[in-house]
């Protein structure tokens, strides 16, 4: 699929039933009614065919998902995966099997990957099923749903 000029896809990547892998999910859910509406929101698992599918023919693509690289909760880092790889400290971190490192790199590969991508990893301190968002990601949550306002509107 041929690039669309100025489609921008949010994609909030994780589970919504195990506690700070919902991060990405709940960054959507806060954006929803705040952008433009030429923004597609999107939320996924994190399956490697899903992620192609949403960021296929875009361009620009911001995606959020949890990780567990061991910095404190709440933390949030933002790469530019369009200008160089996942970091490995963040590509190993991400809290699903397969995932978002695989998928960008594969994007990449098939000449697919979006002129602009951006990653937000939120680090999260609770991943047990049924386990509530916890205050510090709540937090975090709020300040990439702020920074992608800005960046988008």
């Amino acid at each position: 699929m041929p690039r669309v000029a100025g489609r921008r896809v949010v994609l909030g990547i994780g589970n919504p039933d195990r506690g700070d892998d919902a991060a990405g999910r709940e960054v959507v859910q806060r954006l929803r009614g705040a952008l433009p509406q030429d923004v597609l929101l999107a939320e996924e698992t994190g399956e490697v065919v899903r992620i192609l599918a949403r960021i296929e023919g875009a361009e620009a693509a911001y995606l959020i998902d949890a990780c567990a690289s061991g910095a404190p909760p709440g933390s949030v880092s933002r790469f530019d995966v369009a200008e160089a790889r996942l970091p490995q400290h963040a590509s190993a971190a991400s809290t699903h099997g397969l995932g978002l490192a695989e998928a960008i790199e594969l994007a990449r590969a098939l000449g697919q990957l979006p002129t602009r991508c951006i990653v937000y990893a939120i680090e999260g301190a609770r991943f047990e099923p049924g386990a509530s968002l916890s205050p510090a990601v709540g937090t975090a949550v709020d300040e990439v749903a702020q920074r992608l306002r800005a960046e988008l509107v």
